[in-house]
C-alpha cells in the first residue's frame, strides 16, 4: 500500500475513534455515575467506575417511580408502534400495488405530513382530544403518537412495496389468490425487513417523545419516563446520582432493543435507501 494512502487511512480511523469516543463519553459517564455510590458521585463526579453501588438506581426507582413510568412508556409505545406498522404497511401496499384514481394525489396529501411540523397543530389538536374527552387518556395519547408516524410510515414501506416484481403478484392470480392473500402470504413475507426496521425506528421515536405526553397527559396518571425524568430533575436537581440512575433507567430499553435488531434494521434501511 501507498504510504500516501496509509497515512490517509490511519487519519481516517483516528478522526472516527475520536468521534466514536465523543459521541458515547456522554453514555457512558452517565452509567458510571448511576453505578457509583452517592458519596463518590459528589467527591468525584468525572471518575469513570471508580466505585460500584445500586443505591442510586433503587432511589430513582422508588422515590422518583421510575418503575411506574416504566409501565407507561410501554403501554404508550408499544401500541402505537404496532398501529404504525399495521396501517404504515398496508397503506405503502395500497399506494404501490393497487391502481385506483387519484393514487398519487392521495399519497402526496400523505407525504405532505413529513413537511407539516407538529407545533403547528399542537394546540388546536389539544383542544380537540379535550372535546372528545380523549384528552389525559391513553387512548387519545396512543392515536396522538400513532398519526405522527404514519406519513413516514407510509412513505418508506411504500418503496419496499414498489421494487417487488409483478410476476409475483400475477401468479397468484392466476392460482386463484384474492387480494388480501396476495398481500398477507406474497408480499409480506418479502418486506420483512423493512416492517422489522420500521418498528424499531417508531419505537424509539415514541419511546423518547417528551412532548406529546407532556401535552396531552397533563394529569400524569400515565406519565412515561421522559416526562418522569423532566419532573425529576426539577425536584432533585442536585442529586445527581438518582438523575443519571434514571436516565439509565431511560435508555437502557433502547440500547437493548437495537443491539438485538441491528442486524435488520440496518438491513431494512440500506433496502429502503437502494429501493427508494
Amino acid at each position: 500500500m501507498p504510504p500516501k494512502r496509509r497515512a490517509w487511512l490511519t487519519g481516517k480511523h483516528l478522526l472516527l475513534i475520536v468521534l466514536s469516543l465523543l459521541t458515547l463519553f456522554p453514555v457512558i459517564l452517565t452509567i458510571s455515575t448511576a453505578l457509583k455510590t452517592p458519596q463518590d458521585v459528589r467527591v468525584n463526579p468525572f471518575g469513570l467506575f471508580s466505585s460500584f453501588s445500586l443505591e442510586n438506581t433503587v432511589t430513582a426507582w422508588t422515590v422518583g417511580n421510575f418503575g411506574d413510568y416504566v409501565a407507561n412508556s410501554f403501554l404508550l409505545s408499544v401500541p402505537s408502534t404496532v398501529l404504525v406498522v399495521i396501517l404504515s404497511t398496508m397503506a405503502g401496499y395500497t399506494f404501490a400495488r393497487l391502481p385506483f384514481p387519484g393514487r398519487s394525489f392521495a399519497f402526496y396529501l400523505v407525504v405532505l405530513g413529513l413537511l407539516v411540523p407538529f407545533f403547528t397543530y399542537m394546540i388546536p389538536l389539544y383542544f380537540q382530544l379535550r372535546s372528545m374527552a380523549l384528552l389525559d387518556t391513553l387512548v387519545g395519547t396512543v392515536l396522538v403518537l400513532t398519526t405522527t408516524g404514519l406519513s413516514f410510515g407510509t412513505f418508506f414501506m411504500r418503496a419496499f412495496f414498489s421494487d417487488l416484481p409483478t410476476e409475483l403478484e400475477q401468479a397468484a392470480r392466476i392460482d386463484g389468490a384474492s387480494e388480501w392473500q396476495i398481500f398477507v402470504k406474497v408480499m409480506l413475507p418479502l418486506v420483512s425487513s423493512g416492517a422489522g426496521a420500521l418498528a424499531v425506528f417508531t419505537f424509539l421515536q415514541n419511546w423518547n417523545n417528551f412532548l406529546v405526553p407532556l401535552l396531552y397527559l397533563p394529569g400524569g396518571d400515565f406519565r412515561p419516563l421522559t416526562t418522569g425524568l423532566y419532573l425529576f430533575v426539577g425536584g432533585r436537581s442536585l442529586d445527581i446520582g438518582p438523575l443519571a440512575a434514571g436516565t439509565l433507567i431511560t435508555i437502557l430499553p433502547i440500547i437493548v432493543l437495537f443491539l438485538a435488531m441491528q442486524k435488520q434494521v440496518t438491513e431494512g434501511f440500506l433496502s429502503g435507501a437502494v429501493k427508494g
